[in-house]
């Protein structure tokens, strides 16, 4: 079911929490548990119950070769005997869950690319992609690897089932650390209903789903229009098109990840913060630290650190960030946009420390300035369902097909008579964007440029505020969240003010959900 779902908000979401902690307060820890893994099953298992097969299968394997890690390093062995033991279960289960991953995900592509490069006319399995399995394969991974390094000392299968399947971070992340999470959920103190989180868990929640169903949902109707409906696309149309996909992106994955710390934080669990204002970073580098935090972080610490990092030259360093951007997009879809997507990603992060070693600092807003052009129109290409449709959205955005302007434009404006005049002689074959599509670029450029985050207001960012005592409780770089010490006047505090905007605006995203049938989150795709 999708968090911006009735079922979901209205039903699955309250019986979950209800007898949760109507369980705990009986003192029915380890039923409680039971209850939390068992409805993150049947959560994943309503969306196809031949999903559920796949996800149990690759927990037992994945529990198993993680116990095989965890006894070779108890037992008397050779410190020879001990490392090969260890390598040969790590590269065993790093490979099934490469395989797994591979066989659902990316036979099609491999088999048409093979068809397409030696004439041949294999036949291609097109299998239905179990939601969620790049996240859940990532998470796995790195919990093998952890287990090799001794840094993962949890190993009660149930605690492993709902590491791996607790509900809000299942299908689309964060991509969680053992460590990060195995502590919370064996903390008694979580197991007590508490007030602070659970305010904080609501307004994350309704934030999420009013960026989700009221702005994420409305730029994918312009989004649409410009990639999937248009065979022409002016100067103005075609970067109010590009735009438009990138700021539902935006709203989408934030209005989800919120969706997931608020579901989360009603059963006092604190997920790792996953995006931070994207597109306020002044280099593609900063970028990649604020955008998909965990999946960065993964990629950094399994692909490009074992991979050499840039402890191998300068060369090597340069390659190795190439290779893992490379994968990046490869992971997030089985097709050539991502994988150019990826390597375009790849070579600017390349530009990037190419430029830092020239010891030039750019000033902040032409810096930002680049990086956000580059960002935009490197979505075109990730969104487009082909490379003749990222170039058509490209040509028009860079005056391929002219200097024509959009007559809603023109009058969204008022130009004076002269000027109007003059557009209006450029206006040629438009496709006539609605006037509402740049009045919302405005005003959502606004939140996204200029106010603080949904993490800085909730107090899971540090910032200027920030006091002793909350930089004191950091646990794993989760801000655990102490509403009663927050100084900015933006953080949420459990007071009147805050109330009525968090019942606001729940009511109206609540209203708009009602009346639309729900749309899957971007981010459920990968």
């Amino acid at each position: 079911m999708l968090f911006n779902s009735p079922v979901y908000v209205l039903l699955f979401l309250p019986v979950m929490l209800l007898v949760y902690f109507f369980l705990n307060r009986q003192r029915l820890v380890s039923a409680g548990t039971v209850w939390l893994v068992l409805g993150s099953l049947f959560f994943y298992r309503y969306w196809n119950a031949a999903y559920l097969q796949i996800i149990l299968f690759s927990i037992l394997v994945n529990f198993g070769f993680g116990s095989m890690l965890h006894r070779a390093g108890k037992k008397d062995l050779s410190r020879r005997r001990n490392r090969l033991t260890r390598q040969i279960a790590l590269l065993s289960g790093v490979a099934f869950n490469i395989a797994l991953l591979g066989y659902y995900k990316y036979s099609d592509f491999f088999l048409e690319n093979i068809n397409t490069l030696f004439g041949t006319s294999l036949a291609l399995p097109h299998l239905a992609l179990p939601l969620a399995i790049s996240f859940f394969t990532f998470q796995q991974i790195a919990y093998l690897v952890d287990c090799s390094q001794e840094n993962a000392q949890e190993y009660d299968f149930l605690n492993y089932c709902l590491f791996v399947s607790f509900f809000p971070q299942l299908i689309a992340g964060p991509i969680v650390h053992h460590q990060e999470m195995m502590p919370q959920f064996s903390r008694l103190r979580n197991k007590v209903f508490q007030y602070r989180y659970v305010t904080l868990g609501i307004f994350f929640f309704s934030l999420g789903l009013f960026k989700k169903v009221c702005i994420a949902d409305q730029f994918s109707v312009w989004a649409t229009m410009g990639f999937d409906s248009q065979n022409v696309l002016t100067v103005f149309d075609a970067w109010a098109t590009s735009l438009s996909y990138t700021f539902q992106l935006y709203f989408d994955f934030s209005g989800y990840t919120d969706m997931a710390i608020g579901s989360a934080l009603l059963f006092n669990i604190v997920l790792p913060v996953n995006f931070n204002s994207p597109y306020k970073s002044g280099t593609i580098r900063e970028f990649w630290r604020r955008w998909h935090i965990t999946l960065s972080r993964w990629l950094r610490d399994y692909l490009y650190i074992p991979l050499g990092g840039n402890r191998k030259g300068t060369f090597r360093t340069y390659l190795n960030l190439l290779l893992t951007f490379f994968l990046a997009g490869l992971w997030h879809g089985a097709g050539w946009t991502f994988v150019i997507w990826g390597g375009l990603h790849g070579l600017a992060l390349v530009a990037n420390r190419l430029w830092s070693r020239f010891g030039v600092k750019m000033p902040f807003l032409p810096a930002w300035f680049l990086t956000f052009l580059f960002v935009n129109t490197s979505w075109v290409i990730f969104r487009a369902t082909s490379l003749a449709d990222a170039f058509r959205v490209l040509k028009g955005m860079f005056g391929g097909n002219g200097l024509s302007v959009n007559s809603t434009f023109v009058n969204l404006f008022h130009f004076s008579p002269p000027l109007q005049n003059f557009f209006e002689g450029l206006r040629a074959g438009a496709i006539y964007l609605p006037a509402a599509s740049y009045w919302w670029l405005l005003a959502c450029s606004v939140i996204v440029f200029l106010l603080p985050n949904s993490c800085q207001i909730g107090g899971l960012l540090q910032g200027p505020g920030t006091t002793k005592q909350q930089k004191a409780e950091d646990t794993h770089g989760l801000r655990l969240p102490d509403v009663a010490v927050r100084q900015p006047l933006y953080c949420f505090k459990p007071t009147l003010y805050w109330s009525f905007l968090t019942g606001l605006l729940f009511a109206l995203a609540l209203y708009r959900m009602l009346k639309v049938v729900p749309s899957e989150f971007l981010y459920f795709n990968f």
